[in-house]
């Protein structure tokens, strides 16, 4: 059963997981896909609890809520809608029993019972044994729960979580149901397998009666315990189908029925006047029972569910039914009369069976069709729950009911490939199904619910494969004999047939005109004599791309067919080394994956029509593929359990976890967005969201020997936002990251640029135009400072005494004292020298030129003019001469060795006897560097020339 899309905050990773594997990789595999929740359940059994809430006011109506278990989770169901309210988180056990109050679920799985509150934990009780506990019931201010194994009882107080006491059984009585009789304070009715009652005192853990079967020799277990709208009656169920009607008052048996079609699976009394009993058995049945006439059965509704029921209840002061079932689903019944015969009023249901074929439909992923071994076809919304729903195939529940049979019996049978296109989905049938051993392969129409009035019968063989074209009004069918027929979607006629060897067809003429009964009984014996051959042409794959210009079929003995689309012809046939079992098309793309017999998965280009990427590495048989939507990956699963997750433009495994069960069918979002996947072993679809879409994820090649690890499959519904989930890391968190570091040098023989900026490089050439360019016409002159009192000079004029002012600044022009800064005195050693003279004369010199390239242009320069001594001259040299043979930096050594020689080229030809041999073997590495440039540059301009036709 699917259900409402309630994402979390960081929804798109937040998940439940079932299991984690002890031990990992020896390095974090990138994870593409993380569980997200799954659109279904797992009901292997389905208690469930229904609580009425009655608000103030006289026009105010009851509120109905029903809870139901999907295996680890639990459900909240509006019963007016039936729109799903809460979605449990995982409770890590199978749940065996449910309770509800006004505000609270209480959910015993395995060795505790869970207290939620508004689809949260809040509260736990634990086992005091570490036995697991089953069926729990709410008694007051206490919660009353039995072991699993029938052995005790535990009492726990519910605000407090404490253990209060427990009942210990005696070994001849095991117990299987409880129940509080009305009006009996401290008091319960416990159930047991060997057909006995007894009445329990909870507050003094002492028993007060036994109430034996009738027929201690032919005792059967007690499955339910259900009070009577009559106090001191109670109802008992059993397995052998008994319902007995008791008076625990006086011990005596009131009424006796019996079901014939299976164990008493529940019991309810209608409590809004009309003395009706309500009983389900375990084979699906529903009967009502009129009390008032000695029990005599009303009604029975045969294959009212498809397996066991596992809840029945009547609501409160209404003639409304409630029911749930293993089959995935809960329905509502409605009485209109109080001696009427229940008819279908409400209900939601799922796949009973696991699904074996899922496919997204439409181009806004926010739909899957889904087919399983329960021989439906469902659409499940992703979004919303309210707008899933199974596709009708007529109206088989009455007819079923009229067979005595259930509706299962009456479907088609199951889906074998699915094909759809929505582009003309409000005009005719967009879906096109083939089914297990039949001929026929049958048309939907999504928008109207149901099956589609066309059927395309193959004359031969089974229907297997099928296809329906990007424009929606073609259907191509094939079949297990080689036979490929293209149908009208709209007519339902067939156009044109295509053929695997000999003349192309063409256009087909219906059966009526083209063949007469003697053509049908030539044709007859051809088949027989041809059937060999005919195995081995089996279709098992059908495609046409998206401009309908080509038809690609495969066969079962790995041929590949092309053929034109209008005129039927065969452009091309490849063979291939194995047998083919199925493909797929990226209509955008044009890649055709094709799934070969020797675990390969090959890629097809149907414009070239040639084999482009070989995937392998997988360890069982391929189950089936999926393309992403924009083509840079492929997707496949494996019986080995394994989702594999492949890089398309690499051809290289970049993702790859196991899951505790198969995956045997997947679909890709067309939005991108998640992956879902069928297992075969789960009713439910399970969403996988793409982490790439919300978050840079980085991959990484994964080898084959790696260790593939095993992560849980998503839950109903996601953990909260504190919850840690081992194996699963949230979107945002930092993943393993091959980051490729650009080496140094590519090669020892390749001549390497520096990384500074052309412009640095530029600037320290021109550093002298630059600076007489920069420099000012005329120095600039501070104005004289005048003194705070200005003394005047005696005279005609009035003029101020500056004389002790001019004296002042001499003195500081000339230093203290009158003494000048002699700088040659103190010269000191810089850092440029320093890292120059540490240097290995042998080395490459990598640590010297990383300064100089940190240096600004104005400060390299500065340098490079202050080496005064030939100890310096002859160090710097060696390291040009070092760098040049290194083949590093190539443009920023010849920009200061330009530097160096217009700034010291008047101390080299003064001492030639001292620099001789140095500017020698500068000038045979400088010689040897530039003749191999200008050869490559010249060879270079030359072939642009040529093919310029220059």
């Amino acid at each position: 059963m699917s259900h409402q899309n309630k994402r979390q905050k960081n929804g798109a990773i937040t998940a439940a997981v079932a299991e984690q594997p002890a031990a990992g990789p020896s390095k974090p595999t990138p994870r593409l896909f993380a569980p997200f929740r799954a659109l279904g359940h797992v009901t292997d059994h389905v208690p469930y609890a229904m609580f009425v809430h009655t608000p103030q006011g006289a026009l105010a109506t009851p509120t109905v809520n029903i809870t139901t278990s999907v295996g680890r989770s639990w459900l909240m169901w509006d019963a007016a809608r039936m729109t799903l309210v809460f979605a449990g988180p995982d409770a890590g056990a199978q749940i065996n029993s449910l309770a509800m109050t006004g505000t609270e679920i209480f959910a015993s799985a395995g060795t505790r019972v869970i207290k939620y509150h508004r689809g949260k934990e809040n509260g736990t009780y634990l086992s005091p044994d570490q036995s697991n506990l089953g069926k729990i019931l709410i008694f007051g201010d206490e919660l009353l729960v039995l072991k699993e194994d029938g052995t005790g009882l535990v009492i726990y107080d519910i605000k407090g979580g404490q253990l209060k006491n427990q009942i210990t059984f005696h070994s001849s009585f095991t117990a299987t149901h409880l129940m509080h009789p009305s009006t009996y304070l401290n008091k319960v009715l416990i159930g047991s397998q060997q057909g006995e009652l007894q009445l329990w005192n909870i507050r003094t853990c002492s028993l007060i009666h036994t109430f034996s079967h009738p027929t201690p020799a032919s005792s059967s277990p007690i499955t339910n315990i259900v009070q009577s709208p009559a106090i001191d009656v109670v109802g008992v169920g059993y397995l052998d189908g008994t319902v007995r009607i008791l008076d625990i008052r006086q011990g005596d048996l009131v009424m006796q029925m019996k079901i014939e079609d299976g164990a008493v699976a529940g019991l309810s009394f209608r409590m809004d006047g009309p003395p009706i009993l309500a009983t389900a058995s375990s084979t699906g049945s529903l009967a009502t029972w009129d009390l008032s006439k000695g029990g005599r059965v009303l009604h029975v509704v045969r294959g009212a569910h498809d397996q066991t029921v596992t809840g029945l209840q009547w609501v409160p002061g209404q003639p409304l039914l409630v029911s749930s079932s293993a089959d995935n689903s809960v329905k509502q019944w409605l009485c209109d009369d109080p001696t009427g015969m229940p008819r279908l009023l409400k209900f939601r249901g799922g796949h009973h069976a696991p699904p074996t074929c899922i496919r997204y439909y439409g181009e806004d992923g926010k739909q899957i069709l889904t087919a399983g071994r329960d021989r439906s076809l469902r659409y499940t919304s992703v979004v919303r729950d309210s707008r899933s729903f199974e596709l009708s195939q007529g109206s088989l529940i009455k007819k079923a009911i009229g067979l005595g049979v259930t509706v299962d019996h009456l479907k088609y049978p199951q889906i074998t490939a699915i094909s759809s296109s929505s582009i003309r989905s409000k005009d005719w049938e967009d879906v096109v199904t083939t089914h297990a051993d039949d001929a026929i392969a049958r048309t939907w129409r999504v928008q109207e619910k149901r099956l589609g009035p066309w059927t395309f019968e193959m004359d031969s063989g089974v229907a297997q494969a099928v296809t329906v074209t990007a424009c929606g009004n073609f259907s191509l069918v094939g079949s297990s004999t080689g036979e490929i027929r293209m149908y009208n979607m709209q007519s339902g006629k067939e156009r044109r047939s295509f053929s695997l060897s000999g003349a192309a067809p063409g256009d087909s003429k219906p059966k009526i005109i083209a063949q007469s009964k003697t053509a049908k009984a030539k044709a007859t014996q051809q088949q027989a004599a041809e059937s060999v051959k005919k195995t081995l042409e089996a279709i098992t794959g059908l495609v046409s791309d998206a401009l309908n210009r080509i038809v690609v079929a495969s066969t079962l003995e790995g041929k590949l067919y092309f053929f034109d689309f209008h005129t039927t012809q065969l452009l091309h046939s490849a063979q291939l080394t194995t047998s083919i079992t199925s493909m797929s098309l990226n209509r955008d793309s044009g890649l055709l994956s094709v799934i070969c017999d020797d675990l390969t998965v090959r890629l097809i280009d149907i414009e070239t029509r040639r084999v482009v990427r070989e995937l392998r590495g997988f360890k069982g048989r391929i189950l089936d593929t999926v393309f992403s939507p924009d083509s840079r990956w492929l997707i496949a699963t494996s019986l080995d359990s394994t989702i594999r997750t492949f890089d398309i433009p690499t051809g290289r495994l970049v993702d790859a976890f196991k899951t505790a069960s198969i995956a045997t069918s997947l679909t890709f979002s067309p939005t991108g967005d998640f992956l879902a996947t069928a297992h075969v072993d789960s009713v439910g679809i399970h969403l996988w969201a793409n982490k790439a879409q919300f978050s840079e994820v980085a991959l990484r090649h994964i080898p084959e020997e790696e260790d593939v690890p095993e992560i849980g499959l998503p839950s109903v519904q996601g953990l909260a936002e504190d919850a840690a989930i081992e194996g699963v890391e949230a979107i945002g968190a930092p993943e393993f990251t091959d980051i490729y570091t650009t080496p140094e040098q590519l090669s020892e023989g390749l001549i390497t640029l520096s990384l500074i900026p052309r412009s640095r490089w530029q600037t320290l050439l021109n550093l002298e135009t630059i600076k007489q360019r920069n420099k000012p016409k005329e120095a600039p002159k501070a104005p004289e400072a005048a003194p705070f009192f200005l003394p005047t000079v005696s005279g005609l004029e009035t003029r101020f005494d500056l004389s002790a002012n001019q004296d002042q600044s001499d003195t500081q022009k000339n230093g203290k004292n009158g003494q000048r800064l002699d700088l040659a005195s103190g010269w000191l050693e810089s850092e440029f020298n320093k890292r120059l003279t540490r240097e290995d004369e042998s080395g490459d010199y990598n640590t010297f030129f990383e300064y100089i390239k940190s240096l600004p242009p104005s400060t390299l320069d500065l340098e490079i003019r202050s080496l005064a001594s030939s100890d310096h001259l002859l160090a710097f040299l060696n390291a040009l001469i070092s760098r040049l043979r290194s083949n590093k930096d190539y443009e920023a050594v010849q920009t200061i060795l330009s530097i160096f020689l217009s700034v010291h080229n008047d101390l080299l030809i003064q001492n030639p006897e001292e620099f001789k041999d140095k500017l020698t073997e500068l000038k045979d590495q400088q010689n040897k560097h530039t003749k191999r440039i200008r050869e490559l540059v010249g060879y270079n301009l030359g072939t642009l020339g040529f093919l310029r036709g220059t």
